[in-house]
């Protein structure tokens, strides 16, 4: 189980050292969407295994809590490489034309789900179902905020 975690904390982190020149690496729009809907998948996925315990879905496994919260803290930085200029739609889940003009509100909501889910990740780790609960909601709320303003329903 240590070796699978470390793996996937040095898969993780090679993704985020990759993912800070990534804005540059996009040849067209359409690569940037797809990357930034790759990120959030996987993060959607890990951070709904959370939620499944937090809302008494799923059996509490401290241990996978923590394996899941550290997965999507470690992801929390990259989809955001992939908001370019020209990438918002009107389709359902685009992003709003918005997220450009009020960039910096953006910048600030994926700085505050960063963190909410940081401290997901230390909450997880104490193997406490109360604490992960109250952490998992911080976060859903961050998650629920962007999306609000910034995300086409």
């Amino acid at each position: 189980m240590k070796m699978k975690q470390a793996l996937l904390t040095l898969t993780a982190t090679a993704g985020l050292l990759a993912a800070l020149p990534a804005a540059a690496q996009f040849q067209k729009p359409e690569d940037a969407v797809k990357y930034r809907k790759a990120a959030f998948t996987v993060m959607a996925t890990h951070f709904s295994r959370i939620g499944a315990m937090a809302q008494g879905r799923a059996s509490f496994d401290g241990a996978a809590a923590a394996a899941n919260a550290e997965i999507v803290a470690d992801l929390a930085k990259l989809p955001f490489a992939g908001f370019v200029e020209g990438t918002s739609g009107t389709e359902k889940g685009s992003p709003k034309a918005n997220v450009w003009s009020e960039r910096a509100k953006f910048d600030a909501g994926a700085k505050k789900m960063q963190d909410e889910v940081a401290k997901l990740a230390v909450a997880a780790k104490a193997n406490n179902l109360d604490q992960l609960k109250a952490a998992f909601g911080s976060a859903a709320q961050t998650c629920k905020a962007c999306h609000d303003d910034f995300r086409n329903p």
